[in-house]
């Protein structure tokens, strides 16, 4: 019977809101620039990732390849002191055309580690 209560509140502990709200909570990639599957006319000078919440600079980061998956050298990742939820990424030279893809990977203030990838294209 003890087992059984034990149980019953765990349960109940899982499922409250408050609880929930915590536990699931994962930075997600909310925009970006350049954007998720655009096609732009100009290559950026920085990659511009935009959180669902704050992220951890130091476990954070991001790369870029080409399509056909060469590396693309790029600056250090970091936050900017006004947004801790956007990590920038400088380009260290001008892409061209063609489609890129960026891998990210974040830690979360609340240290979950959440990662992705999307592609853009640069037009000839």
């Amino acid at each position: 019977m003890k087992t059984l209560r034990i149980a019953f509140a765990a349960a109940l502990a899982v499922t409250s809101p408050g609880f929930t709200a915590s536990v699931w909570a994962h930075a997600f990639l909310d925009h970006a620039v350049p954007p998720v599957g655009s096609t732009s006319p100009s290559a950026p000078g920085e990659l511009s990732l935009s959180f669902s919440e704050k992220i951890v600079p130091a476990f954070s980061g991001a790369s870029l390849s080409s399509a056909a998956g060469a590396s693309i050298p790029t600056g250090q990742a970091g936050i900017g002191p006004s947004d801790p939820a956007t990590l920038h990424v400088a380009l260290g030279r001008k892409l061209a055309p063609g489609t890129y893809v960026v891998h990210w990977h974040v830690v979360s203030v609340d240290t979950h580690r959440t990662s992705g990838s999307y592609k853009f294209t640069i037009a000839p």
